[in-house]
């Protein structure tokens, strides 16, 4: 998995509404990147609407944000348009970019084990370095996660 200290991989794929979206357009911007498993499911969209509730805050000290799932366009566009996020969905179908970051692991749930994306929000500067990986994101409080060591 990507750790403090290590550069944004370079990578382009497509965002909800089939824009490509090139990590190169972040360079000189702070960047929050938040991996999650599955668009439109509970915790995914407690984790979402979380993020989007404190957007204003976040932008205020400086953050994109970068939403990340295996799902196709379709399925992001509908979440997004259900909730109607401020930041851009990648849809990463042939897992390129989450498994540059190390986030398709092993998971277990219920005695069943299984590969996955875990849910791992990657904190970058604006020279494009990680400064901080969030491995135990809390859903129901991911922008205070991301805010508190601002």
């Amino acid at each position: 998995m990507l750790k403090a200290g290590d550069a944004l991989p370079k990578f382009e794929s497509v965002n909800q509404d089939g824009e490509t979206i090139n990590s190169e357009k972040f360079k000189g911007q702070k960047l929050v990147i938040f991996f999650y498993p599955q668009a439109n499911t509970p915790t995914c969209t407690v984790e979402a609407c979380n993020l989007s509730d404190n957007y204003s805050e976040l932008e205020k000290a400086g953050f994109q944000l970068l939403g990340i799932s295996g799902d196709s366009v379709k399925k992001q566009k509908n979440f997004h348009s259900k909730f109607a996020f401020p930041y851009d969905l990648i849809a990463d179908e042939s897992r390129g970019i989450i498994e540059k970051f190390g986030v398709w692991q092993e998971k277990k749930t219920f005695g069943k084990t299984y590969m996955g994306i875990v849910r791992t929000t990657f904190i970058f500067d604006e020279n494009g370095i990680c400064t901080r990986v969030i491995e135990k994101v809390t859903s129901k409080t991911a922008a205070q996660q991301i805010l508190e060591e601002n």
